[in-house]
């Protein structure tokens, strides 16, 4: 399909067999179709290349989600720059970072922001232009006087197309390089594995500066030549809204929780939904049987990460099995190692490591790192606690990072929450270690209740499941736990938060 290396070739061709399809719904009514976007991103790559921009140089975006905006990042992809998207969360001073390390050739940004970032040390010698969440500012007026014609630059298969940095939350976030060939096997390999066609209209509620909703959802529909709802934001009361003209949902497990708590969420108004994915987060197995229960509709739940991509799916057809992310998808490898980098055996747990044309190219100027994430054999590490079972389905148990040794025992903060969340009154919890001055970590219990049960209830309840080094010494109650913009639970906050709990004197 593609005649370059060029990952847009792909989405070009399927765009110009569609003349007058529509490709975005947008939330005022209107409407974009694909020949639009030929157009906009041919305009929009001209005015890359007049400000300056050339091949394999950074652009660094950071603005509300739009149509203009998820045609920037293909404009990029047109004229051989590098796309890097930014939260619309992160302040100035976290700002710092990504300007100094990627030093990109242009800074797309919000006008509110434009003349701060502009007096930024970090932002040398790049270009600050805006661009507005309605697709208007400097960058859209500079547009629509450029030429709608543009010889899409031919790129080779490995050369970098995007720069996604990972949350950061162990140090520094890392520049993740991906290439046009990871961008496009994963798009491909997700549009024929949940066969996304012209029939479908994917209902987009997630942010575009994240893998989720830029590589994962926009990707695979557009591959796919279907339309998008495109929304700027999740709203329960929208989504309800909005499902009866989609034929599926993408997003992350606290959109399928609002949606159940919300009246207007029915079985009828999922009645022309052919799936509905979820990822970013684990889904809890409690959120999957009550959707079921009340729709019909079997979640499917997939495992992926900014370095790669997704790297395993539920099956379309055949047995979705709640609480695991499924499969390896076709065309990667996944395995379960000890510390040595061995494969254990099924159901026991151990390190993901994956192979495949997904994977990244490494991290930005960070050989060394690089180095050490990967396999003499070329398996990623990916540094998540999973186990097999004897069918082949993941179950991702944590993170590496939040494994807990408590008196020289490993302790599996997942095995913990799946008892406590399956007590009457809690929304979810949170287990995570703590320092403690005799047993190095302490199992520490976080848990969201809307009718918090007595603690001695909740230490009983895992009495009979778990053996009793595994038993919280603490157990705190809190009215939500912290999440950040992509909905996943932040324990380093917690970790943090509770730091203190255990002191010399007060240790048990």
């Amino acid at each position: 399909m593609v005649s370059s290396g060029n990952f847009f070739e792909a989405i070009q061709t399927v765009a110009e067999a569609r003349p007058t399809m529509p490709l975005l719904e947008l939330a005022d009514g209107s409407v974009r179709t694909y020949p639009q976007m030929l157009e906009r991103t041919a305009q929009l790559a001209h005015v890359l290349q007049t400000l300056g921009v050339r091949t394999g140089d950074r652009v660094a975006v950071q603005v509300e989600k739009s149509a203009e905006a998820l045609f920037l990042y293909l404009a990029c992809l047109r004229a051989g720059a590098v796309f890097l998207p930014l939260n619309t969360s992160y302040t100035q001073h976290e700002l710092d970072h990504f300007f100094r390390d990627a030093e990109p050739a242009l800074i797309v940004c919000d006008p509110s922001n434009a003349d701060a970032i502009a007096a930024r040390p970090s932002v040398g010698l790049a270009r600050v232009i805006s661009l507005d969440a309605a697709g208007g500012g400097e960058l859209a007026d500079l547009a629509d006087d450029a030429d709608k014609d543009f010889p899409t630059i031919a790129m080779e298969p490995g050369d970098l197309a995007s720069l996604i940095y990972t949350s950061g939350t162990t140090g520094r976030a890392k520049g993740a390089m991906l290439s046009h060939r990871a961008i496009a096997s994963n798009a491909m390999t997700l549009r024929a594995s949940w066969s996304f066609s012209p029939d479908d209209v994917l209902l987009h509620m997630l942010p575009i500066y994240h893998v989720h909703g830029l590589f994962v959802a926009s990707n695979t529909a557009m591959l796919g030549g279907g339309r998008m709802i495109f929304l700027p934001k999740f709203d329960a009361e929208i989504a309800c809204a909005s499902l009866p003209k989609a034929t599926a949902m993408m997003g992350v497990p606290t959109f399928y929780t609002r949606l159940l708590a919300c009246p207007a969420f029915t079985a009828a108004v999922t009645q022309h939904i052919r799936v509905f994915i979820s990822g970013s987060a684990p889904l809890l197995a409690e959120t999957f049987s009550r959707f079921e229960e009340v729709t019909g509709h079997r979640i499917l739940e997939r495992y992926g990460m900014t370095e790669t991509g997704m790297n395993t799916s539920n099956p379309l057809e055949g047995v979705r099995k709640p609480g695991t992310v499924g499969l390896p998808l076709p065309g990667i490898s996944v395995r379960v190692c000890n510390e040595m980098g061995d494969p254990v055996p099924p159901g026991e747990p151990g390190t993901v490591e994956v192979m495949g044309p997904n994977l990244f190219g490494g991290y930005w100027r960070l050989p060394e790192k690089t180095g050490e994430e990967f396999r003499a054999d070329g398996f990623f590490i990916t540094g998540d606690i999973g186990r097999l079972d004897a069918d082949g389905y993941l179950e991702i148990i944590g993170r590496a990072k939040d494994l807990i040794i408590s008196g020289g025992l490993n302790i599996y903060p997942k095995e913990i929450e799946t008892v406590i969340d399956a007590l009457k009154g809690v929304t979810e919890s949170a287990v995570i270690g703590v320092p403690h001055p005799d047993f190095g970590e302490a199992v520490v219990a976080v848990i969201a209740a809307s009718e918090p049960p007595d603690e001695s209830a909740v230490q009983a309840a895992l009495r009979e499941d778990l053996a009793g080094f595994k038993l919280p010494k603490a157990i705190r109650f809190v009215p939500e736990l912290p999440r950040n913009a992509m909905g996943k639970v932040q324990k380093n906050v917690l970790r943090k938060a509770f730091a203190d709990l255990f002191t010399i004197s007060g240790a048990n």
